[in-house]
């Protein structure tokens, strides 16, 4: 996971694009809030008119004047009340949608990125990052603007009219503004670092309640339940403790922000009753004074507050981009051209190989040539690099050096999609998504009829267990499958392949977990799926491979041993010994 720590002014930058669909809407917003902002303003100078006319001769107070004034604060709080909801129907809507679409985004980028990102990568952390930490950005992104706007227009006419109003009380109060600026910012700090914390460490509480759960059933057997237990309560009281240094930081910020409000009050009561008793001041510009240092102190108590939701905000892009940024280590060629029917030939030329992460090296100038339509077993010790090998044909992995070709083109030259599109992967460990019997088959063939289901079922021996099933295709498979016995998960994938109806198939270890039963049923399946294709076969149960137009044994040292079975049998090497110990154990 990129872990990346970005300064505030880029986090901006890299959201603002973010604005660019719904520019009109955060413009009629702003208005909006301009509007509000207007309407709140004008009511210390209603009340100042008054209060001044009043002293100067309470004759001169009339009804068409108190009237009027009336009449123009009620048409204002209409105005205000309707662009208020405007704010917060529309303005919040707003926010959901950009929220919507950084989650797309992230989404996206997600399915482009490599098996070694996934590999190193907490899914419950990724969970975190596209679901949590985006439902802050809607109050961050109608709000930011929004209140930043209102706090500029609130404090830049407060600070004309009280500087008419009295200018020397006016630098007095505005004096503490730039202190609590550099307070609040040093705090902020702190609570974006508080809340980075604290948003990791529910991804992390996540993928734990995620790992046990999914391992229920060995959390069962094993009777360990006390030590899942005990392990959550770690991470639970862990998220208890940066939750607590969270409110700590909060509670300093909301405490000093109260302090600076208390001073700048004590400075109008005691800058304000004196040049008042001086008479430099009247009573009703004093009053007016008053209000305005109220609404002064109350919107930058609500910036100090709105501060919070800031980082919060902050804190959720930055974990975003974290995900934008990792690197998309395989794509596609500016020039790559889609791939249409392949006949099936795959060269390894001078391939090498070492994990990005780790760097550990698996192959070294490895060359084999897979014929079209040839079936091809891999067998050999684990760690040898045989679903290695066949993870590069599909490019889940990339080289380190040497190139793959596919009838003679390297397969960089083809688009993802279509290179992926012509190959069918049947794997030891299943992968069902949860949804329906027709719904997992349907996966390799999206859109395709009941009918063409049913053949793929069909041909892949389901058919007929599928029918057996309470409600047949429709009936429900629960999460990964697990309403399901391994055999009859085994033939679902497969007959998604055949729907799928790829020219190059790639079975790795696909019967390894069987019982004797379900694995002569699906070796069956497979047989039946390899006719005419050609089909690269990894298989740690060597009777599966016996009639396999040749064998390869892969070790750490590269291809060792090639031929049938009967040549390398007549060896008597690597493959020989395999063979010899697979049937001593039965």
């Amino acid at each position: 996971m990129n872990k990346k720590e970005y300064k505030t002014s880029e986090l901006i930058k890299r959201f603002l694009p973010y604005f660019k669909p719904y520019y009109k809407t955060l413009i009629m917003d702003l208005f909006c809030a301009a509007l509000t902002t207007v309407c709140e303003i004008v009511l210390p100078l209603i009340i100042r008119q008054i209060t001044n006319t009043a002293l100067q001769d309470v004759a001169l107070l009339s009804v068409k004047m108190i009237a009027g004034l009336g009449f123009l604060y009620f048409a204002l709080r209409i105005i205000d009340s309707v662009a208020n909801f405007y704010m917060a129907d529309v303005g919040h809507v707003m926010g959901a949608k950009i929220e919507t679409d950084m989650r797309r985004a992230a989404y996206a980028h997600l399915q482009k990125l490599s098996n070694t990102y996934f590999n190193n990568t907490k899914v419950g952390q990724i969970m975190g990052r596209i679901t949590n930490d985006l439902f802050d950005v809607t109050e961050f992104a109608h709000h930011c603007p929004e209140e930043l706007f209102i706090a500029i227009i609130k404090i830049i006419i407060s600070f004309a009219i009280l500087a008419k109003i009295h200018l020397p009380l006016t630098v007095m109060v505005f004096v503490f503004v730039p202190i609590m600026t550099v307070v609040c910012r040093i705090l902020n700090k702190r609570m974006r670092a508080a809340f980075g914390k604290q948003r990791h460490q529910i991804g992390e509480l996540n993928a734990k309640i995620e790992d046990s759960l999914l391992g229920q059933k060995v959390v069962k057997a094993f009777a360990n339940e006390d030590i899942e237990n005990a392990k959550f309560e770690e991470g639970n009281q862990e998220f208890l403790k940066i939750k607590t240094e969270t409110y700590w930081v909060m509670g300093i910020f909301s405490t000093s922000t109260r302090v600076f409000d208390g001073l700048m009050n004590l400075v109008v009561i005691l800058g304000g009753g004196y040049f008042l008793m001086k008479g430099r001041i009247l009573p009703g510009d004093m009053v007016a004074y008053v209000m305005y240092v109220s609404t002064l102190i109350a919107t930058i108590r609500k910036i100090i507050e709105f501060a919070e939701q800031f980082q919060r905000g902050m804190t959720g892009i930055e974990r975003f981009l974290q995900i934008m940024d990792a690197d998309i280590e395989i794509f596609d060629e500016p020039d790559a051209i889609e791939l249409h029917n392949p006949k099936g030939e795959i060269c390894f030329e001078n391939v090498s190989f070492e994990y990005p992460d780790d760097h550990n090296k698996v192959f070294q100038n490895l060359n084999l040539t897979i014929h079209a339509g040839e079936k091809l077993a891999i067998v050999g010790p684990s760690g040898g690099g045989k679903t290695t090998l066949c993870n590069m044909i599909p490019r889940f992995y990339d080289v380190t050096a040497g190139s793959i070709t596919l009838d003679g083109n390297s397969i960089k030259n083809f688009t993802l999609k279509s290179l992926r599109r012509n190959i069918g992967v049947v794997q030891q460990d299943v992968y069902l998504f949860s949804g329906t019997v027709y719904e997992n088959i349907a996966y390799g063939k999206p859109g395709a009829s009941y009918e063409e289901v049913m053949e793929a079922a069909k041909k892949a021996g389901a058919d007929e267990f599928i029918q057996g099933l309470k409600e047949g295709y429709d009936t429900y498979v629960g999460e990964r499958g697990v309403k399901l016995s391994g055999g009859q998960k085994q033939r679902i994938s497969i007959a998604r392949v055949f729907l799928k109806n790829p020219p190059i198939i790639i079975l790795d270890e696909a019967t390894s977990a069987l019982d004797n039963e379900s694995e002569f049923a699906v070796a069956r399946s497979l047989q039946e799926l390899a006719k005419g294709r050609t089909t690269l076969t990894i298989a740690h149960r060597l009777s599966s491979i016996r009639n396999s137009d040749r064998i390869l044994v892969l070790t750490d040292e590269g291809i060792v041993e090639e031929g049938n079975h009967d040549t390398l049998m007549e060896q008597k090497g690597i493959y020989y010994q395999f063979y010899r110990m697979a049937n001593e154990i039965k």
